[in-house]
């Protein structure tokens, strides 16, 4: 699954979603399973929102590869496809490679640069990650 739209000035998931897709999400990696119904419920918390307009985006989700859907009985039951977990590493791999193909080393001396702000155990697996691909060429 690829998210097509990174929007770098926005932030957590709204940096790959629209902000109801966004919220949608957030709501279903929070629980399990889940019907539209459940989902409608769980927005209303914050404001009133239509039943179609979930729907409609929640089966957006669907044909876009985020979220699966299966039947059960006359309920149509949704749950994401990975773990939060899972789609942010997958994105942010995705990015990292697509901007190592575009922009090269300038991305890499750019992500150094921004290691003056992490912690010491990330630099440390930095350094192992470095000495394992020196050692496989």
């Amino acid at each position: 699954m690829r998210i097509r739209k990174f929007k770098i000035h926005e932030s957590g998931l709204n940096r790959f979603f629209g902000p109801l897709e966004a919220k949608i999400m957030d709501i279903l990696w929070n629980n399990d399973e889940m019907t539209i119904k459940d989902v409608q419920h769980n927005l209303e918390k914050e404001k009133a929102m239509n039943f179609n307009t979930v729907m409609t985006v929640m089966n957006r989700l669907v044909e876009k590869g985020i979220l699966q859907k299966r039947t059960e009985g006359r309920s149509s039951m949704y749950k994401p496809v990975q773990s939060r977990h899972e789609f942010l590493d997958t994105q942010s791999k995705e990015m990292t490679n697509e901007l190592m193909d575009e922009f090269g080393n300038v991305v890499v001396s750019h992500m150094l640069d921004a290691l003056e702000d992490v912690d010491d155990e990330l630099v440390a697996k930095l350094e192992m990650k470095i000495k394992e691909l020196k050692k496989d060429r």
